[in-house]
């Protein structure tokens, strides 16, 4: 059943939201706030984030469904470079000890490297200039929590969030908790695949996949196959790609010729594939010296390449009843041949499950996060 058909159908349900003017999402209790325009003209849009701490900025009482969140912080130039990898987002079902959503912010909405790339996705939009939105449905039985960590050595001003949920009267059994982890490998091993999720336990379906990959090596970057083992696979996956554009649904290395017939790389965004973000642009870099931040401020077109793809599994979920891993490999192609190569990858894998428990594996330090 389509979206459009969906809205079709009454379900009793009663819509709420999550903003900094009403943090509890509390019927007949947005807009109250005073502002110089008068009572309820315009309040409170932001909170700040205090450095080295956890922010709950929506704590909510089930049965319901998470349908819509939006977020954005001031221009990263207030706070030095690369503040989208310095804000965790988590989000945690029920009573979970482990976050199920542990990401990145910038990287959650499909924007790497700490930098921002406007998005059109269906369950991923990002606008400009930095509108954070997630469409992905995301129910839970009895309590739902989510939070903001802010890593970045200083105090941010203001976040602004809307969190849109619906409150139901109850959910199917066999409702699955969503899920989304980042992982990084500054260095990838020769021969040895990449692992975005490993050895996942319970059932459930993976949804999607976000890839921030630097290059590290000369030449085409996107031979490597995407392979899915499940369901007690040990040696050789049931699902594979036949190569990593393949996969988010290109072909021949994105290819389009200039008017000298040069190629190069293009950039698309559709609604469950895409490939908006590609540059070898310096940007502001931080340092730390003697105890204090610096910024460095270095710009040309001399940096390392930065890819940003993404693709979702909404029609077509990777479907497991036991156990998952997902990996992917690191091979190019110069032309003459194929070859085994050492990049810089992170990733963001999304699923579904029957388990509301998160992973306990941590997130990965502040100085492991920053972009090269």
């Amino acid at each position: 059943m389509s979206i459009l058909s969906e809205i079709t159908q009454y379900k009793k349900m009663q819509s709420r939201a999550i903003t900094p003017e009403n943090p509890t999402g509390e019927k007949g209790k947005a807009a109250m706030l005073p502002s110089p325009l008068g009572p309820s003209r315009k309040g409170k849009g932001a909170i700040p984030l205090k450095s080295g701490e956890e922010t709950v900025i929506a704590q909510i009482e089930g049965p319901g469904i998470i349908r819509h969140m939006w977020m954005t912080i001031r221009d990263r130039t207030e706070f030095g470079s690369f503040v989208l990898r310095d804000l965790i987002l988590r989000i945690y079902w029920e009573d979970s000890e482990f976050p199920a959503v542990e990401s990145p912010l910038g990287d959650f909405f499909c924007n790497g490297f700490g930098q921002r790339c406007d998005v059109n996705s269906l369950p991923i939009v990002v606008n400009p200039t930095g509108g954070f939105n997630s469409y992905f449905e995301m129910p839970f039985q009895r309590a739902a929590r989510v939070t903001i960590e802010n890593q970045h050595p200083k105090d941010m001003t203001s976040f602004f969030y809307t969190i849109n949920y619906a409150l139901v009267e109850e959910l199917p059994e066999e409702t699955m908790y969503f899920h989304a982890n980042w992982r990084r490998e500054r260095m990838t091993n020769y021969q040895q695949d990449y692992q975005l999720i490993s050895g996942l336990k319970g059932s459930g379906y993976y949804v999607g996949t976000y890839l921030a990959l630097t290059c590290l090596e000369r030449y085409w970057w996107g031979e490597g196959e995407f392979k899915f083992y499940i369901d007690g696979d040990s040696n050789y996956p049931t699902i594979t790609s036949t190569g990593t554009e393949d996969y988010f649904g290109g072909a021949w290395a994105f290819h389009e010729f200039d008017e000298f017939g040069r190629p190069h790389a293009k950039n698309y965004c559709t609604p469950f594939l895409g490939y908006p973000y590609q540059s070898n642009r310096d940007t502001t870099r931080e340092r730390f010296e003697t105890g204090k931040l610096n910024a460095v401020h270095a710009f040309g077109d001399d940096a390392l390449p930065c890819h940003g793809l993404y693709r979702w599994h909404l029609q077509d979920p990777i479907v497991f009843n036991e156990d998952l891993t997902v990996t992917l490999q690191q091979i190019g192609n110069d032309d003459v041949q194929l070859f085994e190569r050492q990049d810089d990858v992170a990733t963001v894998a999304y699923w579904y499950s029957t388990d509301s428990n998160g992973l306990a594996t941590p997130i990965l330090s502040r100085r492991e996060r920053l972009p090269r």
